[in-house]
């Protein structure tokens, strides 16, 4: 039976889990997952977990947060006054907004903490910090 190896168009259904069992992503609900081994299109590390694999295998892989949305860093925290929000919008924490930069450059950022003085936005990604599993089945496979 063939093996999935670089090259071959893949696709996967997983469930993804935190450490504490909460569920962060579901193929059941969002469709299969496919992609190109060693076209970088997931996380490297979930790549290497699945050459090898063949069609309907079933495996657990865990990813250290290094491996997949990196470690969370305080340089992603940006501290702003609350006046140089715009007026019209009311911030909330947990709020998700789009940051435009100077230099051109985009983030979206997450309220983590509000005073009357100033807000503080997360620009790390949601996940950064958490080792991922995936119980995840390979369910086909396409040469390229």
């Amino acid at each position: 039976m063939r093996t999935a190896k670089p090259g071959d168009r893949v696709t996967v259904n997983y469930i993804g889990t935190l450490d504490d069992g909460r569920i962060f992503a579901n193929t059941n609900e969002e469709g299969a997952l496919e992609f190109t081994l060693g076209a970088e299109e997931v996380f490297p590390a979930l790549e290497k977990a699945i050459i090898g694999m063949q069609p309907g295998e079933v495996k657990n892989i865990v990813l250290a947060a290094a491996d997949a949305y990196g470690l969370r860093s305080e340089e992603n925290l940006l501290k702003v006054s609350r006046n140089a929000f715009p007026a019209e919008k009311s911030p909330e924490v947990g709020k998700r907004l789009t940051i435009d930069f100077a230099d051109g450059a985009s983030l979206l950022m997450r309220i983590v903490e509000m005073t009357d003085e100033y807000l503080v936005l997360d620009g790390n990604h949601a996940l950064a910090g958490c080792e991922l599993t995936f119980a995840l089945r390979l369910d086909k496979i396409e040469p390229c």
